[in-house]
């Protein structure tokens, strides 16, 4: 999120709304915001690492292993 100075007029009263529904002050509320945004941003790259992670193949086993080879050619 751009810091409040940024922030062109029409978006600092759209958020000046929601602040005051929300009962906080405009500069609480941009706060409380961004560390919302870094807290999800968080949890999405450690979601994304964890379905890389589960991606990855699982290791053959010696049984696997064993048919792999017979089915080579012999040499």
């Amino acid at each position: 999120m751009a810091k409040h100075q940024d922030l062109t007029d029409g978006q600092r009263a759209y958020e000046a709304r929601r602040a005051a529904k929300a009962g906080m002050t405009l500069e609480k509320w941009l706060a409380e915001k961004e560390k919302r945004a870094k807290a999800e941003a968080a949890e999405a790259a450690k979601e994304a690492e964890e379905a890389a992670k589960a991606a990855q193949p699982a290791k053959k086993g010696w049984l696997g292993r064993l048919l792999d080879k017979a089915h080579q050619p012999l040499k």
